[in-house]
């Protein structure tokens, strides 16, 4: 079904949630799991300053929104908050580094983080700092919005969620902290909505306009709840309206899902890490070769095939073809080249995506001997299962069915692998972070709930040291 004929109203149900959440109504795992994914997101966002185009971005920004509003973290420069939220999000994105929220398909994070610290930094400005409980708060809201219109769709993917979906779920956030009524909050979904962008055609050339779309919703979301707070109503029936989101972008809707789940169930919790900075969807036969390799101790040079059955999104996505000299965005989100990368390499990482490393003659060579099959699956909406077998020169054949993949809820980075991951960050900075920056986000994100102007973490995230 394309509108809503079982007598929920979203847009309702997303604003009253919105209006309502306060830290305390969090479960401890939801705060648990907010305080991981902004580490996690942070350190990111900070290796991202080694992402292609960050610069082009930061120069274009500024130029389109000039003024000291709010912080980019590419060099602590002072812009509007729009313009902030921009490079920020890119910044975020642009390594494919960024937690995901799998069954929705959405990287909620980015969108929401970027357009949040900016609302924050310009709130602190005009004398009104906004306090780290209600900053977790406002996260957990934001993540239910954008995860839940994800998990409320059967329809395979069109748009790129994380750009709209995202949107609506920072514009949820802002509306928290700013103490929106409901009408108020769903005058904002709708004025977002106007603004709502994000193709798939991004994604399918590798282009960096991919991370862009992102930071444009991000912007949007500021100026969706600016245009709220200012009293000019927005259409209110946006996600389930004859022309709303559920008829437009996304289709084949069920509203009762969110209701039976909206503050019940905190979509944070359902967040899965990204170990390897390469399309989440790739991650599946990088775990397999991994755990093969482990387990039956044969090295890289005696493959001959690896063959990957999985879900028709990872095929769809990333199962496209190698190329010799791929862009960044392109070999991120290739499957067989993030193989080849494991198998040349034993490893991915930040420094195997760019430069000379996108042209090694080795990993092209292993790229070549992958081989993907569809499994089966009739979900559009899925990345697993995943069963990877890898056939040796010698004869044998060598199998692995993993029912969740490395960073899922259910096989998680543990909090060691997470700093880890976060420091790791931390040096493949352009310049590098130096120890000291690097353990101040870490002791401010834990302490977060006792802090009294989150902008006080923006400044360390953006330096100067």
């Amino acid at each position: 079904m394309t509108q809503d004929t079982t007598g929920h109203d979203l847009a309702e149900l997303f604003a009253a949630h919105a209006v309502r959440t306060r830290l305390a109504d969090l479960s401890p795992g939801a705060v648990a799991a907010a305080q991981t994914f902004l580490l996690d997101t942070l350190g990111v966002a900070i290796a991202g300053s080694s992402g292609a185009n960050v610069h082009t971005v930061l120069d274009l920004a500024r130029q389109w929104g000039p003024g000291e509003e709010a912080t980019a973290w590419l060099g602590g420069q002072r812009m509007s908050a729009g313009s902030a939220a921009i490079v920020n999000a890119y910044l975020i994105h642009c390594l494919e580094f960024d937690c995901v929220h799998e069954r929705a398909v959405v990287h909620p994070m980015a969108t929401l983080l970027s357009a949040l610290f900016a609302w924050c930094e310009r709130e602190a400005a005009r004398g009104r700092p906004v306090r780290g409980d209600r900053f977790l708060a406002a996260m957990a809201v934001g993540v239910d919005t954008a995860g839940l219109l994800g998990v409320a769709t059967d329809s395979a993917l069109r748009f790129f969620r994380p750009a709209t979906a995202g949107g609506f779920g920072a514009t949820a956030a802002i509306a928290n902290l700013a103490g929106f009524d409901i009408v108020t909050t769903r005058s904002a979904f709708g004025h977002m909505y106007g603004q709502t962008s994000g193709n798939l055609q991004a994604h399918l050339e590798g282009s960096p306009l991919l991370g862009l779309q992102i930071g444009f919703n991000a912007r949007g979301a500021i100026a969706a709840t600016d245009l709220a707070a200012a009293g000019m109503q927005g259409p209110l029936d946006v996600f389930t309206g004859r022309y709303g989101y559920f008829k437009l972008i996304e289709q084949d809707v069920h509203p009762e899902r969110v209701a039976a789940v909206l503050g019940q169930e905190w979509q944070i919790e359902k967040l899965s890490h990204k170990p390897f900075p390469s399309g989440r969807l790739t991650h599946g036969v990088v775990h397999g070769l991994r755990d093969l390799m482990a387990t039956h101790g044969f090295a890289a040079e005696a493959v001959a095939e690896v063959v990957v059955r999985a879900p028709p999104l990872v095929l769809r996505l990333v199962g496209r073809p190698d190329m010799p000299d791929p862009a960044s965005n392109y070999a991120k989100l290739c499957l067989p080249f993030v193989a080849g990368v494991f198998l040349a390499r034993g490893r991915c990482d930040v420094p195997d995506f760019r430069g000379e490393a996108l042209r090694d003659a080795d990993v092209h060579r292993y790229a070549a001997l992958v081989r993907l099959e569809p499994d089966g699956n009739t979900d559009e909406n899925t990345l697993d299962p995943q069963a990877v077998t890898v056939r040796l020169k010698d004869g044998q054949a060598l199998s692995i069915t993993l029912p969740r993949i490395y960073g899922h809820p259910a096989v998680p980075l543990t909090q060691a692998e997470n700093e880890e991951k976060f420091l790791r960050c931390c040096r493949n900075a352009v310049p590098p972070v130096p120890p000291a920056r690097a353990a101040r986000v870490q002791a401010l994100v834990a302490g977060i709930a006792g802090l009294p102007d989150v902008a006080e973490l923006v400044a360390a995230v953006a330096g100067p040291d």
